[in-house]
């Protein structure tokens, strides 16, 4: 309960960040808003969130160098969001979304261990989906500093993520698979709204 009021009062603290009191050439974006609108953006989609989440849980689950994972995903997720803001158009972004909560939650359910490479490739493969999606949603202008904060959101979600994976993995493998069935069956549902 204690975390639960702490959490809240820090989610309020940073709200005000996303009013936009100003207009103009800049659509509101200065004095480092910029930033903030990065660091939030990655809280504000259930499938995004969910997603970051996976891939902490996972490569805590799968590997013992848990933190390649996370990194690959950040990385090809900027890629991605640099492709976004440049108004690059990948086909399939949402239905690839949705598929990356269908796939992570499986791995995370049954326990799958890929060697780390693979590992790797599929969640940079389903970060560069995420990236494009979250880009072509965020403001140009200000590129650096939105990206970078989108980046440290992510990053922030995976260590919670992490953080469950250890939880799971010191306890019964059916936390795991009810954590994993649950974020498969959201991937499912976004799945039969992306087509």
């Amino acid at each position: 309960m204690k975390h639960l009021r702490l959490f809240a009062v820090v989610a309020l603290a940073l709200l005000p960040g996303l009013a936009s009191a100003h207009v103009g050439a800049d659509a509101g974006i200065h004095h480092g808003s910029a930033f903030m609108i990065g660091l939030i953006h990655p809280f504000t989609g259930m499938d995004h969130m969910a997603a970051m989440l996976a891939v902490g849980v996972w490569s805590v689950l799968a590997t013992r160098r848990v933190w390649v994972m996370p990194l690959a995903f950040a990385g090809l997720l900027l890629v991605g969001g640099l492709l976004g803001l440049g108004g690059v158009a990948i086909p399939m972004v949402e239905p690839m979304i949705a598929a990356s909560l269908l796939v992570l939650g499986l791995l995370i359910s049954a326990r799958v261990n890929l060697p780390l490479l693979a590992g790797s490739a599929l969640v940079g493969l389903f970060a560069i989906f995420h990236g494009v999606a979250h880009g072509s949603e965020l403001p140009a202008t200000q590129a650096v500093a939105t990206l970078s904060g989108m980046v440290l959101g992510t990053m922030a979600l995976h260590l919670s993520g992490m953080a469950l994976g250890v939880f799971f993995k010191q306890r019964s493998v059916w936390y795991s698979r009810v954590i994993g069935g649950g974020i498969a069956l959201l991937g499912i549902g976004f799945l039969a709204g992306a087509f």
